[in-house]
């Protein structure tokens, strides 16, 4: 049997019923045979401050400690003013610096969104996946999972109802779970 592969799931939305943590919810309950997703919540990260980025607060450490130990990254954005919210960008910024202590780097990533648009979140999409590049994020592009008219996909608690964004869920989760195990034979070769 093949390893486990831990994902760490993260939600760029703080409101509870938000459609994207429901999006996550759901990515946990589809998530393939041997993988499990496991939630950082960002609530509490403090605004991205360069003075303190070497000793960095006790929830940025926590942070950067629990994206190294995951094999895999899952961001789940919502859309906020045609871009990526502030707060996932924040956290984003404290788990990569100091210059040099990127957290992020080389880890696989898959990427989803939902939001009240019909384009279902595609702009902050874009904007984290020219983030992944500078971070050296190894990205799963396919399927694109951009859950547009959110209202009609999610019930009034948040949870995603919409039987179509689930299978391209799983079929995202399927893919980010077969890069990770592509990259972790060769990750350990070189440690």
């Amino acid at each position: 049997m093949a390893e486990s592969v831990k994902i760490l799931g993260i939600a760029g939305s703080l409101r509870k019923a938000s459609w994207n943590r429901g999006a996550l919810r759901a990515a946990q309950k589809l998530c393939p045979e041997g993988a499990k997703i496991e939630v950082f919540e960002l609530d509490g990260i403090p605004a991205f401050n360069q003075d303190e980025e070497k000793s960095p607060p006790h929830n940025v450490a926590e942070l950067k400690q629990r994206v190294r130990a995951a094999d895999a990254i899952l961001f789940v954005t919502p859309e906020y003013n045609y871009g990526m919210p502030g707060v996932l960008k924040n956290a984003i910024d404290w788990a990569s610096r100091p210059y040099g202590d990127n957290a992020w780097d080389a880890k696989p990533v898959a990427l989803m969104s939902a939001a009240m648009s019909m384009g279902g979140g595609v702009r902050a999409q874009y904007q984290l996946r020219q983030a992944f590049v500078f971070l050296n994020m190894d990205a799963v592009v396919q399927p694109e999972v951009a859950i547009g008219n959110g209202m009609q996909r999610f019930d009034e608690q948040g949870n995603l109802t919409d039987e179509t964004s689930k299978k391209l869920i799983a079929q995202l989760l399927k893919n980010l779970v077969e890069k990770v195990r592509l990259v972790k034979p060769r990750m350990r070769a070189t440690a």
